[in-house]
């Protein structure tokens, strides 16, 4: 599985804009956002924007750090988990 992070910043409508583009394979699989400072205790982790296929969850989770993220993002595309908690 070849994984690739691009930056960007995403349109929110809130102060959450830092962004990372998740291509898997050359594919877009995910969107994380960092959370910002009004997340309180939550600030600087990532959020699953949006998630494409088996990388779609109803229950967006929220990661320590992109290791994190990407990790749950290979689980679930190897079938393996439902969710981040």
């Amino acid at each position: 599985m070849n994984f690739r992070l691009q930056p960007v910043q995403v349109a929110t409508g809130s102060d959450d804009q830092e962004s990372q583009l998740v291509f898997v394979d050359g594919l877009l699989a995910a969107v994380l956002v960092q959370l910002s400072e009004q997340h309180g205790e939550d600030a600087g982790k990532w959020f699953l924007e949006a998630g494409f296929g088996r990388i779609n969850d109803y229950r967006p989770p929220i990661f320590a750090d992109l290791d994190a993220a990407q990790a749950w993002i290979k689980a679930r595309l190897a079938g393996i988990g439902e969710s981040a908690s």
